[in-house]
């Protein structure tokens, strides 16, 4: 259905995608498109419980945040079923004009997203599988970049698609969180280079022993720091005591906001493919992604120069959901620092920036 209007003329409209910040931002380049065409449409968003903070952040295209309570079969969050009545009856009662199903495939969310009870609803779905309306539900486009997927549907809904750059605005508290970190004494001056060593399952993660290599291969004149969650904090550890140099190990001492300042002012990011990656392409910064276990095709930054991401081609599983790899972890492994190093190197002397003239302002 490609004529203008597929949506009608909505006053209100809810966006489901309970993901985490990596998808989320990736559904950022539909969410500008949608608003857009629709500036004022009352937009909402149903997530995770941590998207408030999300939605807040993006409130140019976001005017409420749904916290959404899980359901049976979404691996996302433990479900809160004594929850998800009440959720389900408040959705209906708001009688939204219009849900746009931006969570995945459809295969699991469609028939959730149905019991919104809106007017009108599109998405995607599967060939084969239950499609919840042919005009405005379209089949899963499975070997698109994850950005363009959702580009494509607002193009079929009518929508121009507009350009397809992730963004991450930055507020004073970003600012402020960051400079009570006090980095600016503690790097003299300096360069830096940031090592994200962790990733949501071990199975994406890239060896820490091989992170600590490439970060003692990179140039005597950068310091480097490690990043990561609270939960992240002993594989940041294990790559800390694994180096030969020293590293500023912030792992579990930063907000997001802080964390995305930080990285604005990097010269460099070395990342598993996780969020932290797609925040880089955000904010423009550059950075070189090993993926493990992930799909690279799905989840690759649009911009392959300003990032470089590098896997191991021949693993038949990939793209894999395991926690952990059962099988020796080949797509990891068969990724040698020595790889690394050259072009962690060449990015840096190609792109990289200093960023670091005002740590404690807007950049």
């Amino acid at each position: 259905m490609d004529t203008p209007n597929a949506l009608g003329q909505p006053h209100s409209i809810v966006v489901f995608r309970a993901l985490q910040l990596g998808d989320m931002l990736c559904a950022v380049p539909a969410l500008r498109a949608l608003r857009n065409a629709y500036p004022d449409a009352r937009i909402a968003l149903v997530g995770l419980p941590w998207c408030a903070t999300f939605a807040a952040r993006f409130a140019c295209y976001i005017d409420e945040f749904i916290e959404f309570p899980g359901y049976p079969g979404l691996p996302e969050i433990l479900p809160r079923l004594d929850a998800i009545p009440g959720f389900l009856a408040e959705m209906q009662h708001r009688r939204f004009d219009a849900a746009i199903q931006l969570h995945g495939s459809g295969s699991y969310v469609n028939s959730i997203v149905m019991l919104f009870n809106t007017r009108t609803t599109a998405g995607f779905f599967v060939p084969g599988e239950y499609c919840p309306d042919a005009e405005r539900f379209i089949a899963w486009p499975e070997h698109e970049p994850e950005i363009m997927r959702y580009l494509t549907l607002m193009e079929h809904l009518g929508i121009a698609p507009g350009d397809s750059s992730l963004e991450f605005p930055l507020t004073p508290l970003d600012h402020s969180e960051f400079a009570q970190l006090g980095l600016a004494a503690a790097l003299g001056g300096k360069p830096y280079v940031i090592i994200h060593p962790g990733a949501q399952l071990r199975s994406r993660r890239w060896p820490p022993e091989r992170f600590a290599e490439v970060a003692d291969g990179l140039p005597a004149d950068h310091a480097v720091i490690l990043t990561g969650s609270a939960a992240e904090w002993p594989v940041a550890q294990a790559v800390e005591a694994a180096m030969k140099r020293s590293a500023i190990n912030l792992a579990g001492k930063t907000s997001l906001g802080a964390l995305a300042v930080l990285l604005r002012h990097a010269r460099l990011l070395v990342s598993n493919d996780t969020g932290l990656s797609h925040m880089a392409a955000a904010l423009r910064v550059p950075s070189v992604i090993i993926c493990s276990a992930s799909d690279p095709q799905r989840w690759s930054p649009l911009d392959r120069d300003l990032h470089s991401v590098l896997f191991h081609q021949p693993v038949a599983c990939r793209p894999c959901a395991h926690e952990q790899c059962p099988i020796g972890h080949p797509c990891a492994l068969a990724l040698t620092a020595e790889r690394i190093i050259p072009v962690v190197r060449n990015k840096l002397a190609r792109h990289g920036k200093l960023q670091m003239e005002d740590f404690n302002g807007a950049s």
